[in-house]
Order: structure tokens, then C-alpha cells, then sequence
């Protein structure tokens, strides 16, 4: 602590963890899978009760609209719950933007809905790691923050979405209308490795359904007049799992479709995953995937629809990045937590921010692990430790030690 400044120390001091831990049992209570409308109607009262206790304007933003293929091949429309955006002096000529998210993988029909202790400092709970442990940090973070000087200078916004767990589709382009011009961005996906690693470099992903119609006809009559779309989108899926690269993995993850025993299928809907490292690897499925189509349709004689695509760009690391991410390492060992980076083939909101030429660093949230399963689990402590890191680093933003 020796290297910190006087402001520095005071804003570190400022952080306090006395009611973190009630905040992420009582967040956690609530069920918000992404598709629970009324728990993430109660989720969002309850943080704009908790943030409207910082400066600015709590908003609720209506979920854009956001479309899905049924098994049938027809598209609906999906309903999300409404996103929180926190605005703080938004005329200030340096700002930031601090991102989380409400939802959580487990619906309310999904047996794990409690909290319990794993030990002394660990607990388990639907959320507590991802994220709603991270909203708690964002918020201690955030109040230690305005007790500075520094903070008058500087604004920020913070937004909490509804749907990040399946990819925030409602809610893409609020964050890059958000990221528009700030100078840094922290996003509160919790450590990388339940030792605190961060994540650096992320791949992409890109979610996809290919909608097959054929002709149905009867199995042992005039099975030669059908066309077997079951049969067509089987032959996709292996054609597309041939073109995994390095710089790219490709998931067929799902066919939807078929019929009885007796009739040849007319309909079918393969779902794939995509993980592009880098945006060429990107760019050079499109080619193959447009390519690949068109020879299905052409060697089953059936039609095709492509539906969804590159939701989550890559993350490479450029030099503000790296700027940033030094940043975030230098005030972890000053708070004697040293603390490390590895790559990452799993995404989040942080693809969307670096997408739009902002840097950021996107695992400021808790120590924790084993998430999306019931053996989700908080490192009790790391909600104290995570803040101090986080009211630090943005008292060193804000005062314009990097970028």
C-alpha cells in the first residue's frame, strides 16, 4: 500500500463490504432466468432501489425485439424483461461504463433456487457468482468512488441488461450505444479461474438455425417423390463440424424435426454454434457457410433459411487493451492480490464493448466458479477485495493515469 497516493487510499478505505453479502442473498432469491418476466420485473426494483442511492438517473430501457425459430421452422418472437441503465453526469468530458447483468441460466422450474454454505467463505447460490455477486461490487465499487475528488470530473453508466445469458440479443444495441465514446470500459463476469485469473483475449460466437423444407411423401409407397429434410440438415451438420480449424470451432448442437416411422420428413432445423478467434476466421466461415448451403439445397433438392449469425465479434487485445488491462493488474498487486490473464473461448459483453473500439476488462467481478451449475459458487471474501480493485482502478481512470 506504500505506492498508493493519500486520494487513493482514502478511496480504497471508503469501500464497504458491511452490507454485500446481504445484497447477493436477497438478489439471489430471486429467480431471474432470462425468460422469468415477473422475477426480473422484482430483480429490477430491487437495483434501482440499491443504485439510486448514487448520483444520476436510473432508467428502464424496453428490451429490443428479438425473434426465434421454433422447431417447426416458423419465427417468434421473444420476450425480455426490461434493461437498467444508470446515467451519471453525462456532460462530463471523461466517462466510463460499467456493465453487468440480472439474468441467470435457471428457470423457475430448475431445482436449484437456494443459497447454502459450501464452507465458512464459500457459498453457494443460483447467481452468486454470475453475476449478482458482480452487481454488488459495481454498486460498493461505485459509492466509494463519488466520496473522491476525482469524481467530479468524470462520469459514467452503468447497465445492468435482462437477457446476457443468451446472448443479449435485446440488448445489443444499447450497449453500443452506450459505449460511444467512453474512454474504458469494466464489465463484472466473475474470475476467469477460481483463483482470480482474469480473462483477456475471447473468441466470438454466432448462434445459427437453418430452416430445411422438403417434400413429405409416404416411406414405403413413393418414398423417391420425397424429400428428406431430416436427412439434409444431417448432412449439414457433418459438413459443417468437417470445417472446425484452428481459429475456429464449429458445435451442430440440435435438429429439430421429422415424423412418423411412415412418411419421409418435409421440415427440419439444425442449430449450431460458431467460435471464431479471430474476425477472418469470421469472415471465411461466412464464404464456406454460404457455399455449403447451396450445395445442401442443390444435393437433397430442398429449400434453406438461414436464421441468426455472429452475435458476439471476437476480443484480440490491442494496445489500449493492453493499456487497461495493465492498469487493472498493477492496482491488484498493489492491493496484494496479484493476479493473472488467460485467454478465453467463452464471451460475454465485453465482445460487444471491444467491438466497438472501447477498451475493457471484463472478469472485475467476483472469485468464484463451477457457474450455470448447481454447484455455482462465491468466494465470500473476494466481494471487499473485488471493490477495493474496482474503486481503485477507476480513481486511476478518472484522474488520467492511462488512456
Amino acid at each position: 500500500m506504500q505506492q498508493l497516493s493519500s486520494p487513493e487510499r482514502d478511496v480504497i478505505a471508503r469501500v464497504d463490504a458491511a452490507p454485500m453479502l446481504d445484497q447477493v442473498l436477497a438478489w439471489s432469491a430471486i429467480n431471474t432466468g432470462t425468460g422469468n418476466l415477473e422475477g426480473l420485473a422484482r430483480q429490477w426494483d430491487a437495483l434501482a432501489a440499491a443504485f439510486s442511492a448514487l448520483p444520476g438517473t436510473v432508467n428502464a430501457v424496453r428490451a429490443d425485439k428479438v425473434a426465434a425459430v421454433a422447431p417447426d421452422g416458423s419465427e417468434r418472437e421473444i420476450a425480455n424483461g426490461a434493461h437498467l441503465v444508470l446515467c451519471v453526469r453525462p456532460d462530463a468530458p471523461r466517462r466510463f461504463l460499467l456493465t453487468g447483468h440480472m439474468d441467470t441460466v435457471f428457470p423457475p422450474a430448475h431445482a436449484f433456487q437456494h443459497t447454502g454454505w459450501k464452507e465458512a467463505s464459500i457459498l453457494n447460490g443460483p447467481g452468486v457468482a454470475d453475476m449478482k455477486g458482480g452487481i454488488a461490487v459495481i454498486l460498493a465499487a461505485l459509492t466509494a468512488f463519488e466520496g473522491s475528488d476525482a469524481a467530479a470530473g468524470t462520469g459514467y453508466d452503468v447497465m445492468i441488461n435482462s437477457d446476457e445469458e443468451t446472448g443479449s440479443l435485446s440488448s445489443a444495441p444499447l450497449i453500443a450505444e452506450l459505449a460511444a465514446g467512453k474512454v474504458a470500459a469494466l464489465t463484472y463476469e466473475p474470475s476467469a479461474l477460481p483463483d482470480g485469473t482474469l480473462a483477456g483475449a475471447r473468441a466470438g460466437s454466432g448462434n445459427y438455425s437453418v430452416v430445411i423444407k422438403g417434400r413429405s411423401a409416404h416411406a414405403g409407397r413413393n418414398p423417391q417423390d420425397g424429400r428428406n429434410a431430416l436427412v439434409a440438415a444431417a448432412d449439414l451438420a457433418v459438413r459443417l463440424k468437417a470445417l472446425t480449424r484452428e481459429g475456429l470451432s464449429i458445435n451442430p448442437a440440435r435438429i429439430d424435426g421429422g415424423s412418423a416411422n411412415n412418411v419421409v420428413p418435409d421440415n427440419a432445423v439444425l442449430r449450431f454454434n460458431i467460435r471464431p478467434r479471430r474476425l477472418d476466421d469470421a469472415a471465411a466461415f461466412d464464404a464456406q457457410f454460404a457455399a455449403l448451403l447451396t450445395e445442401i439445397a442443390k444435393a437433397h433438392e430442398v429449400a434453406v433459411h438461414c436464421h441468426g449469425g455472429l452475435s458476439r465479434p471476437p476480443k484480440p487485445l490491442d494496445a489500449r487493451s493492453e493499456q487497461l488491462f495493465g492498469l487493472v493488474e498493477e492496482c491488484s498487486a498493489l492491493l496484494g492480490q496479484p493476479i493473472g490473464r488467460i485467454s478465453s473461448g467463452g464471451v460475454c459483453d465485453g465482445n460487444n464493448i471491444a467491438a466497438c473500439g472501447v477498451p475493457v476488462v471484463d472478469t472485475m467481478g467476483v472469485v468464484g466458479g463451477a457457474i450455470h451449475s448447481p454447484d455455482e459458487f462465491l468466494h465470500v471474501p473476494s466481494l471487499a477485495l473485488r471493490a477495493q480493485l474496482s474503486a481503485l482502478v477507476l480513481h486511476r481512470l478518472a484522474t488520467g493515469v492511462i488512456l
